[in-house]
């Protein structure tokens, strides 16, 4: 990425890989970004959206056609920084209007060196992804302007997000600590896979005392802690290349230690038991998405960020190498599997972000579910 400072109303345009091009305004830093392109649905959280490490090398166009309204503050990042590789809006706001905004979107965007693209068609641009699937692409602006061919050829020469290894670009290089809320109840050992600030947060609130380790982390480092119970975070790239977490989460299910995974550690443990991943053809991202939580029946409306999936069958229970394992949650758009449950040991996870920054709250219970666990293995 290369980027200079803010070129107020600067022509800029996003160049997809097929070839459809998209002419706007340059927002946020002036340059040019590739990665690929995908959208989120939610009509609000950009702020937890752009600093989520899941979106590592990816273009966020934002389907809500108004952003920018909340402004930018210091309290809602989910990580230290932003991660996404370019964004992609229609209308931005002129004038944030929120008591605790510190500043505009677009000034942070700029800070950050993060190049993006107002005043384009995003529904055209997001009927388009549906239809293509996600692709690479590319937002250029200012002296980064050339002849489309030259920019088409550029994107096509960007790497594809199947077979992308990402997870330790995003991931915390040194262990620290998250302590419990009140009192300590139990000790939790998070494996970062690029892990949300809320997750621990969540896990703090309920008693739990968080020792966060990196992606990098081995099985001695994990029980170095004396853990009640590991958890797998969310994170980006292809579970297909995270051979070293598999590895690690199947030392952890040999020792039978309790278990709860989500997002790419829902991947991670599919792999673990057996099961094989896949790339969707959009993903699901936003805070709309509807789960069936198939042990109550539930439906739930979720906030999601995966661009990959567990290829497990929904029609029945499964023998893995820890026992049987069945499909605990769906996706009620496409059938997409967004849960496991371990039947033989403590340990399932989730395709989803239960900790809900931005989102609804629906599905708060399983951070209470992971305590049962632990408390009935304390037990």
């Amino acid at each position: 990425m290369t980027t200079s400072t803010r070129g107020a109303q600067a022509p800029a345009v996003l160049v997809l890989e097929d070839g459809r091009t998209f002419r706007g305004r340059a927002y946020g830093a002036v340059g040019e970004t590739f990665g690929e392109a995908v959208f989120s649905t939610g009509m609000t959280g950009y702020q937890e959206t752009l600093t989520d490490p899941s979106y590592d090398r990816q273009i966020v166009v934002a389907t809500a056609p108004q952003i920018g309204n909340t402004g930018w503050n210091d309290e809602d990042d989910e990580s230290s920084r932003i991660w996404v590789s370019g964004y992609v809006v229609r209308d931005p706001a002129r004038i944030p209007s929120n008591w605790r905004a510190t500043r505009s979107l677009d000034d942070e965007l700029v800070a950050q060196g993060v190049v993006g693209i107002s005043g384009i068609d995003t529904r055209a641009l997001t009927r388009h992804l549906r239809e293509r699937g996600s692709m690479r692409a590319g937002v250029f602006s200012g002296e980064a302007l050339a002849p489309e061919a030259e920019l088409l050829a550029r994107v096509q020469a960007q790497p594809h997000m199947k077979g992308a290894s990402l997870y330790e670009e995003v991931a915390t290089k040194e262990t620290y600590v998250v302590p419990a809320i009140g009192d300590k109840k139990f000790t939790v050992a998070a494996i970062d896979l690029g892990i949300k600030g809320m997750t621990p947060h969540r896990m703090a609130e309920r008693g739990i005392e968080v020792h966060v380790l990196p992606a990098t982390a081995t099985v001695e480092d994990v029980y170095a802690v004396n853990p009640d119970g590991v958890f797998f975070s969310n994170g980006p790239g292809d579970p297909a290349t995270a051979d070293g977490p598999v590895a690690l989460m199947t030392a952890v299910l040999e020792r039978r230690t309790p278990l709860f995974g989500i997002c790419f550690g829902n991947q991670i443990l599919g792999r673990a038991l057996g099961f094989g991943t896949y790339k969707l053809k959009y993903g699901h991202r936003g805070i709309n998405q509807p789960v069936q939580d198939r042990t109550t029946g539930k439906v739930e409306v979720t906030a999601h960020n995966h661009g990959f999936a567990v290829d497990a069958p929904l029609d029945k229970v499964s023998e893995t190498p820890f026992g049987r394992a069945e499909v605990s949650h769906v996706c009620l758009n496409d059938d997409v599997v967004e849960g496991l449950h371990l039947l033989d040991q403590p340990g399932f996870s989730v395709q989803y972000h239960p900790e809900a920054a931005a989102g609804p709250h629906d599905a708060a219970y399983l951070f209470d579910r992971f305590v049962t666990l632990m408390e009935a293995e304390r037990a």
